[in-house]
């Protein structure tokens, strides 16, 4: 094995190492890329060759499998917690983003608020939830409070 068919092997290993890092299909066509240049570096082809049949076979994988990945990817799953959003909620320790602090009472539960524009909001104050990041919930104050 040659220097070039080395690097050719060390590329295609590097492909799907990123590949399993990420698992987002951001490299997968390059790893069929390397192992075509791999194999004509091999059978004895130019690098110039084996530079074109990398982006050839990469291209033709990325042309014939995005589509495919983009159908299969796996979409976010809403779940029961996003029924929240847009229900009013009371707030339980007041909201200040500056301290990180601050929590209201929504469906019966504790949930750790913010404020979604960043004004702090007192403790008993009636707010409207707005968007839901992991467990915390994004809220603003309503105009009949204020």
């Amino acid at each position: 094995m040659n220097t070039v068919s080395i690097a050719w092997a060390l590329a295609a290993v590097a492909f799907v190492a990123v590949e399993a890092m990420t698992a987002a299909l951001v490299s997968v066509w390059f790893i069929g890329g390397a192992v075509a240049g791999l194999i004509a570096s091999l059978l004895g082809a130019s690098p110039i060759a084996q530079v074109l049949l990398f982006f050839t076979v990469s291209g033709a994988l990325l042309a014939l499998l995005r589509p495919i990945a983009k159908r299969s990817a796996i979409h976010r799953v809403p779940t029961n917690a996003d029924r929240v959003i847009g229900q009013d909620a009371i707030v339980s320790e007041a909201i200040d983003d500056l301290l990180g602090q601050g929590a209201v009472r929504a469906d019966g539960k504790e949930w750790s608020a913010r404020s979604t524009d960043g004004t702090k909001i007192p403790a008993g104050s009636v707010v409207r939830i707005d968007r839901i990041e992991g467990v915390k919930l994004f809220v603003s104050k309503k105009e009949d409070n204020q």
